[in-house]
């Protein structure tokens, strides 16, 4: 199944013992945050504050901190079963019978119920405010003491190319200026910068609708890391099996979800910039302030009911990591398609996703994994990673004391690490400069006598099959327990 709205999926995640109703008074000035906090870093459950100081609705955090609670948000059991639906759609075989051709029929069905489906009228639309804005409706958390101020956390932005009227669904956090100003806080790397450079170069205002609170797929999409032309509502369409039910805005030429909980409709002046930050961020650090376009809000819409969604994002583990472990899995067979020689890769959650990459490979040829490791650094948001570790494919990357071990045995540093200079994450803050950085590669595979190994490569201990089956079998007889830790 899939969820019609927000609504639904907390009311499952209810239903399965994953939240957690706060009935005491809270203040989304920290409070919420450090209540958050300690919940997600123990990967508990999903919170509902009904009772949030000075605002009328209630707030809801970590929806998606765990590893089951993501997979559930897209109604699998595993998010590799994404994974193993986009493998089959990037792989098709070409028919060569009218068997195989009937054959094929589901995955085009598959594609065709992706398309969002337009609506007339939608739940998002129960309550409309044109006049007298206030921000100040919203229970927009501070998350941390050195913030620059309230933060909308888990916006989905909406935006339009001007040339051929793209959509684009970003995730950019916004910091509450005034009554209903707000920061755009968009990468140069991200789909809105384009759309906004092209209205700066045309001299228009850009129109834009900043949705907050949707389906869950359609949250998780706006995080994705898709092509400039796919649409985000067509791939959570592809992800809930079923269309995406869109409306358009009251006041300006943008289709949103039909579903969600609060529009907030408006434009960015490509004249009008203002200072944003600092931010306590997904690194664990604070980014700091800089310069960024201003969102003006003219029209609200919200459900007369209207639940408000927010992340908070900190030294890791945190929500986003789950998010993020999700793209990982669900995206590998892109990565596997131009680079067959992938077996697996693991971004490591203390890695904050742009600091580290591991990958195992099919090792071919002498070079192989310098190979791989140049390759990933011409791939989109892996553009950014600061560290790819190679190693093949009898090493569990998801294992980090597997992948330690093999690293720290089987490189030489000259021979087996190398440098280049690239583009670096915006919110890398140990580079000299700004978005650009050194990058560092290494290939801890076994080298052959061609990459200058002058010595036979060592053999790694193992014990015989038939030992380790004796003792499996004999195994109670020892009396030995190991489910305690030893010191």
């Amino acid at each position: 199944m899939s969820y019609r709205d927000l609504r639904e999926y907390i009311h499952t995640l209810d239903q399965k013992g994953e939240l957690t109703y706060i009935d005491a008074e809270v203040s989304s000035d920290l409070e919420i945050t450090e209540i958050t906090d300690r919940v997600s870093k123990k990967q508990g459950n999903a919170l509902y504050f009904r009772n949030v100081k000075g605002s009328t609705f209630p707030v809801v955090t970590n929806l998606f901190g765990s590893y089951g609670r993501m997979a559930l948000s897209l109604s699998v059991d595993s998010v590799e079963e994404i994974a193993t639906r986009i493998r089959e759609l990037i792989n098709p075989e070409i028919p060569s019978s009218l068997i195989d051709k009937i054959m094929m029929l589901p995955k085009l069905k598959e594609l065709a119920v992706c398309v969002p489906k337009k609506m007339k009228n939608a739940p998002c639309k129960d309550v409309v405010i044109k006049d007298s804005i206030d921000l100040g409706l919203l229970p927009v958390l501070k998350c941390w003491p050195s913030d620059g101020g309230a933060f909308v956390t888990l916006p989905l932005v909406f935006t339009n190319d001007l040339e051929n009227s793209t959509r684009n669904c970003g995730m950019y956090r916004m910091q509450i200026f005034d009554k209903n100003k707000t920061g755009m806080h968009w990468h140069v790397n991200k789909d809105g910068k384009t759309h906004y450079a092209q209205y700066k170069k045309a001299g228009r205002k850009m129109p834009v609708a900043v949705v907050i609170g949707a389906e869950p797929e359609v949250i998780y999409a706006a995080t994705a890391p898709l092509p400039y032309d796919i649409d985000e509502m067509m791939f959570a369409g592809f992800l809930k099996k079923k269309p995406v039910k869109m409306v358009k805005c009251e006041t300006i030429d943008i289709e949103v979800p039909a579903s969600a909980e609060f529009v907030l409709e408006g434009y960015i002046d490509p004249e009008e910039t203002r200072t944003e930050g600092p931010f306590g961020d997904h690194t664990g650090f604070y980014s700091p302030e800089d310069t960024f376009p201003v969102f003006t809000v003219t029209c609200i819409t919200h459900r007369k009911d209207a639940i408000y969604p927010a992340t908070v994002v900190g030294k890791p583990p945190m929500e986003d990591c789950y998010m993020a472990k999700a793209t990982e899995r669900i995206f590998l067979p892109l990565m596997k398609m131009q680079h067959p020689e992938i077996v697996d890769i693991n971004l490591p959650i203390e890695g904050v996703f742009h600091n580290c990459a591991v990958v195992s490979i099919k090792k071919q040829y002498p070079g192989h994994a310098r190979k791989v490791v140049y390759g990933l650094w011409g791939m989109g948001q892996m553009s950014s990673t600061k560290i790819i570790i190679v190693v093949e494919d009898d090493v569990d990357v998801q294992d980090l004391s597997d992948v330690a071990w093999r690293a720290f045995n089987f490189i030489d540093p000259k021979r087996d690490v190398f440098f280049a200079q690239g583009p670096s994450d915006e919110l890398e803050h140990a580079t000299s400069q700004l978005r650009l950085g050194t990058k560092i590669g290494i290939d801890a595979t076994r080298k052959t006598p061609e990459e200058g190994m002058a010595r036979p490569w060592p053999d790694e201990i193992k014990m015989s099959e038939e030992v380790i089956e004796m003792v499996n079998k004999k195994w109670e007889e020892y009396g030995i327990t190991l489910d305690k830790k030893v010191r």
